[in-house]
Parts: C-alpha cells; sequence; structure tokens
C-alpha cells in the first residue's frame, strides 16, 4: 500500500498510510500538520548507531559505489525509477555491511538535511523507526500520540522536506520498503540485508564480499597496534592471522581487541585457535569463524570482569539494537559496576554504544552466544543468560499507560522490541513459567491500549504457550490467554485461527465450568460471531 498524504480527509487534515504488519491510514490534525512545515533542522541532523571498534579501514571503491547510486550518476542507478534514489548493500553476516552504511553516511553527513537509522527486521520495527523521528523532531507531539501517529508525522515530514538519507538496517524482506521507496522520494534509501534476492524491482543492489587480504590485515593492525606502528614481523602476522580468520571484518576486530586488551602477540593467539581455515577454504560459515575465536575472547573478559560476560550472555537473547542501560541495572549490583562490565565489554569490541545511553551488540555474536552449550550452562534448563534477561525485562515493564500519564509510552515503545525478541528466541525445553507469559501478557495489553492488536499476535502466542506449560490447558489464566489470541487474530484478519482457537476454548469453559456458566456463554457468543464473519452459518447454535 502506498505510504501517502490524501488532503481529501478535511482542509486542515492530512490521511497518511503507513504499513506494519497491516497497511492502515492515520489522520492527522491541524496542529500536527502545521508542525509539519514549521519544524526545520539544521543540516545533518538525525540518529546513528556508534560503532563498536571505531575504526574503518578500506572499502572505498564501495563508497564511491554508493555515492554514485544514490546521487544518479552511477549505472546501476537506471535500473530503478527516475524518481527513487535508493540502493541496498548485501552479504554474509559479520562481512561489514552495517559499518559500510554508517561510515557512508558520517561521510556524507553534512549532505543531508537529515540523517536518520533504523534496524529494519520487520514491518513494525520499520514503523518504530519513523516514530522514533517523531520523538525527535517534534517531542511536544510525540508525547500525546501512539506509535501510527508518530510514525504518521514522520512520513508526512520527509515527504515535506526533501534532502533526507534513510538507512533501513538488516532488512530481512525487501517487499517490507516497497510502500516507503513507492512514496518518499525526496531522498535517499540505504538499505542493508542478508537477502541477495528481492532487490532487483525495487533498487540496485550491491554484493559486499570480504575484505581483500591486505585491507583484512591493515584492519586488524589498526586495532591491535592502537596508537603504534606495527613492525614488518608484526604485519606478517596480522596477514597470516587475518587469512585464517577469513578476512571477515566481525573476526577482525574482536581478535583485534583481544591482542590489544591482553598484549598477545598474533602468532601466539592464531595458534592458540588452532584454525584450520586458509586461504582456499570456504569462509562463508560466519558463525563458524566466530565461534572459533570465542572461548579465548570471554575466557579474559571473565577474569577481568565476570558480570560482563553475565551482561553479554543476557543481551544475546535481547534485541540487537538500542538495549537500555536501565534494562540490565538489575543485573548488576550499582551503576559503577555496570558501567565498568559494559566497558570491559567495549574495550574487546563485544558491544558498541549508542547516542541515547542504549548498547548495541551484534546479530551474529548473539546467534553464536544462542547456540553454542557451554559447559558452565546453569542447572534447571534455562539457557545461558535467558533467566537474566527475563528478570531484567519483567522488572523494567512500566504499568500501562493512560491519558493523564504519557510519559511510559516512551519507555514502554524502548522495550517492546526486547519483549519480543524474548517471545521470538525461547530455546527448546526452556522452563514454562507464569513471570514469562505475565511479561508477554502485559506487553500485549499495552498494545491493546495502543489500537495494535494485530502486533500482539506474537506476544499473546508466547503467552499461551507459557500460561499452559506452566498451569495447563484449562487453568484460567491459560483460558483467557487463549481467549485474548484469538480476538487478536480475529481483528488481524485471521478469522479461521480465531475460530480454530474459540472452539478449544469453548470445550474447555464447558468441561470446567459447565455449560451455563457466563464465561462459557460469552466463549459460546464469541464463537458464533467469528462463525457469522466467517460465513460459516452451519453451526447448531448460530
Amino acid at each position: 500500500m502506498d505510504v501517502s498524504g490524501d488532503r481529501s480527509v478535511g482542509a486542515d487534515s492530512i490521511g497518511v498510510a503507513i504499513s506494519g504488519d497491516h497497511a492502515r491510514v492515520v489522520v492527522l490534525p491541524k496542529d500536527a500538520v502545521d508542525w509539519v512545515h514549521s519544524v526545520q533542522v539544521p543540516l545533518g541532523a538525525g540518529y546513528l548507531p556508534g560503532s563498536a571498534s571505531g575504526v574503518f579501514v578500506g572499502r572505498e571503491q564501495e563508497l564511491t559505489g554508493l555515492r554514485e547510486t544514490l546521487t544518479g550518476q552511477g549505472a546501476a542507478a537506471v535500473v530503478q525509477p527516475a524518481h527513487v534514489q535508493a540502493c541496498a548493500i548485501h552479504g554474509l553476516g559479520g562481512v561489514g555491511k552495517s559499518a559500510l552504511a554508517l561510515h557512508y553516511a558520517a561521510r556524507y553527513r553534512d549532505s543531508y538535511t537529515l540523517v536518520w537509522w533504523m534496524t529494519s527486521e520487520s514491518p513494525e520495527a520499520i514503523v518504530k523507526g519513523f516514530a522514533d523521528i517523531t520523538v525527535r523532531l517534534c517531542p511536544q507531539s510525540a508525547l500525546t500520540v501512539g506509535q501510527d501517529e508518530r510514525a504518521a508525522w514522520a512520513i508526512a515530514w520527509l515527504q515535506a522536506h526533501p534532502g533526507w538519507l534513510l538507512i533501513f538496517d538488516n532488512v530481512e524482506d525487501p517487499a517490507h520498503l516497497r510502500p516507503y521507496l513507492g512514496t518518499l522520494h525526496g531522498g535517499h534509501h540505504l538499505a542493508t540485508s542478508r537477502r541477495a534476492t528481492g532487490w532487483h524491482r525495487l533498487a540496485p543492489s550491491m554484493a559486499l564480499g570480504l575484505l581483500p587480504l591486505a585491507q583484512a590485515s591493515e584492519l586488524l593492525c589498526a586495532i591491535a597496534f592502537q596508537n603504534a606502528d606495527p613492525t614488518a614481523e608484526q604485519q606478517d602476522a596480522a596477514r597470516r592471522l587475518a587469512r585464517d580468520l577469513g578476512c571477515l571484518p566481525l573476526a577482525l576486530e574482536q581478535a583485534g581487541a583481544y591482542a590489544y586488551r591482553t598484549g598477545t602477540d598474533l602468532d601466539t593467539y592464531r595458534q592458540s585457535l588452532g584454525l584450520v581455515l586458509d586461504e582456499g577454504d570456504d569462509v562463508e560459515d560466519a558463525e563458524r569463524t566466530i565461534a572459533r575465536i570465542w572461548d579465548h575472547t570471554l575466557a579474559a573478559i571473565t577474569t577481568r570482569n565476570p558480570l560482563a560476560v553475565t551482561l553479554l550472555n543476557a543481551m544475546a537473547w535481547l534485541a540487537p539494537d538500542d538495549i537500555p542501560r536501565t534494562l540490565l541495572a538489575p543485573l548488576a549490583p550499582d551503576p559503577i559496576a555496570l558501567s565498568s562490565a559494559l566497558g570491559e565489554l567495549h574495550a574487546y569490541n563485544m558491544i558498541g554504544f549508542t547516542d541515547s545511553q542504549g548498547i548495541n551488540i551484534h546479530r551474529l555474536v548473539q546467534t553464536v552466544l544462542r547456540t553454542r552449550a557451554p559447559q558452565d550452562a546453569p542447572s534447571g534448563g534455562y539457557a545461558l543468560g535467558r533467566n537474566e534477561a527475563e528478570r531484567a525485562v519483567r522488572q523494567a515493564l512500566p504499568a500501562p499507560p493512560d491519558d493523564h500519564q504519557p510519559e511510559p509510552i516512551a519507555v514502554w515503545e524502548r522495550l517492546l522490541p526486547h519483549v519480543e525478541a524474548l517471545a521470538e528466541t525461547t530455546p527448546p525445553g526452556n522452563p514454562a513459567s507464569t513471570e514469562s507469559a505475565g511479561i508477554y501478557h502485559e506487553s500485549a495489553q499495552y498494545l491493546h491500549l495502543q489500537g495494535r492488536d494485530a502486533h500482539t499476535i506474537p506476544l499473546r502466542t508466547a503467552a499461551l504457550a507459557e500460561f499452559s506449560g506452566a498451569l495447563g490447558d484449562t487453568h484460567p489464566n491459560t483460558l483467557i490467554s487463549r481467549s485474548n489470541l484469538a480476538s487478536a487474530c480475529r481483528e488481524a484478519g485471521d478469522v479461521r485461527r480465531a475460530i480454530s482457537l474459540m472452539e478449544a476454548t469453548l470445550a474447555q469453559f464447558e468441561e470446567v465450568l459447565g455449560d451455563t456458566h457466563l464465561d462459557t456463554f460469552i466463549s459460546r457468543n464469541n464463537l458464533a460471531s467469528a462463525c457469522r464473519e466467517a460465513g460459516d452459518l452451519g453451526r447448531p447454535f448460530l
């Protein structure tokens, strides 16, 4: 669905269509429309995340190609519609897609009226990215409206003020960008993705490969020998290690940070890894490459600051971007200990810091942490770090806001990606608990109060699984959770799934409460209404 302004809504209002999990039109009132036209920003304003190492080597040809494509000067630009100025960078995890996009944005920041970075794994994440623009540019409007209204205001502002750069980081499905590339024509769009396909109808794409060996060893030396010129012997050792690490930038950054932090000679480090990769090997298994340097790095960090490893394992289960320090605070004895532990992780290039006092962790780092099975995994069935992550999120959840307390909305919106990440990454065999169910239920209720029922489905599904596993299928909390999920599915247009859930709920109400209980009557009425909506009129109770 197109993202567009519609003056027909009213003389003093604009209707803006946005595309999250489902498309909808949001009407901006007159005061919001006035702010769309009156809010101005200084050249180069916006938001870019901090990088972990702060070191960038090579990629000059790629940077030149990006600039030519986005400005319409390169050969690749002819494959996209004339009104769309966009480019997608794709490649394997850890190859440096985000680093390249970040370096381009920093280099050319003063060429744009606004530069804005947004995490883009899902349609809803993209909507949140637009909403965050409003929080920055027009806080007087953002504090009193929901996420959809904030996103609509940002889209209207971008339509009215050309010359911006939007960076969509880690796009899972290129189709998610179609509504925005289709109507936001006044600036440049830059996307990063592991997906190599699906871009041909949207934008030119650039395949980002591994660093050439010379640049890979230069990056390794820049991090391992900071503020010093490496000797010829050290440069040779860097080339050998870079080759063994497959010239994968993320692995190079972490190995260099380890060597610098511990003073380890690069040849000694290489020999201790026992790597078998060489120049002719298949190095596209990025997780395997990162895992091979893992034990050494974690062992070094554990020796210096055990709390840092606890925090790192907890962050593996959260969203990778903008993890609030306040969210991690319950896992540390005091703020000083928290800052010290995070500083240790940053020193080893395991995390990066954001402008908003948040933490970024690379998705590949999270994957390795979640999928490895360390010998010191805790008892009780919990994966390493999972219990701490759930505890931190549970303590951070605020009470749902109301009209008189708008401030918690910002807190909720910042926490939601991390709650959703917990729901999406529940490890097999993880013990079900009512506390986990409560996290998902409360977050879904917040979204419900915001009128975003379709977005509650993953959270309500996770809540139902937790309640059912912990309390059984016929417990009142399980029945309520199933009923809530059925309602969300119905609101999202998935009536068939809603009916299936309602049938199971009705059968269990009849079993537990009897045919004539009020809750049974309500459940039967809900099922009848859903069946009528689906055109299934052959039921005996209709």
